[in-house]
């Protein structure tokens, strides 16, 4: 499924337009995405947990020539998947 299926679904399930559902997704992406980079968890019961984390420097290979390069330090966004998620995937 990607974004436009969702969209479809979304619209579908909550007697809404299409533009209207785009909306809603695009404003619920906004939000997720606005609180990680504030440095917050955002926790949706029953479905997970998205957080920010810290990856640390480090030495890495390229492994076409093999020579040593530097990889830098980033923020990754990690999720957690909650369970009733978990549960319903099994």
């Amino acid at each position: 499924m990607n974004k436009g299926d969702l969209i479809s679904k979304i619209a579908e399930n909550a007697n809404m337009t299409k533009a209207q559902a785009t909306e809603a997704l695009n404003t619920v992406l906004d939000s997720i995405g606005t609180a990680l980079k504030e440095g917050d968890k955002v926790t949706l019961i029953g479905f997970g947990t998205f957080s920010v984390s810290e990856r640390e420097a480090r030495t890495g290979r390229n492994p076409q020539t093999g020579a040593t390069i530097n990889i830098s330090a980033k923020k990754v966004v990690k999720f957690k998947p909650g369970k009733e998620l978990s549960d319903s995937v099994n």
